[in-house]
């Protein structure tokens, strides 16, 4: 356990920050499985809405560092690929 105040601050703050982080990265997988279920269902109307959806939570966890900027650019790609390949 952190023995100064100053130490214990940084861990008080370490964990909100961790805490954050985990909500942001759940929020952007859920906005990915919802772009593949929509897939899997064979709705493309759906698929595509979810797409627009996800690409911005993709690119907000991005900016916060949260996740690299190639993960996003790869799931976005193969997102993109998945829908493309439904017509």
């Amino acid at each position: 356990m952190a023995n100064s105040s100053q130490a214990r601050k940084r861990a008080r703050q370490a964990e909100k920050r961790r805490q954050h982080n985990v909500g942001m990265r759940s929020a952007m997988r859920t906005q990915v499985k919802r772009v593949i279920k929509a897939v899997e269902a064979g709705d493309k109307a759906a698929a595509e809405s979810a797409y627009k959806a996800a690409v911005p939570a993709l690119d907000r966890v991005v900016g916060k560092g949260i996740i690299k900027s190639n993960k996003a650019a790869r799931h976005k790609s193969r997102l993109n690929a998945r829908i493309k390949a439904m017509s």
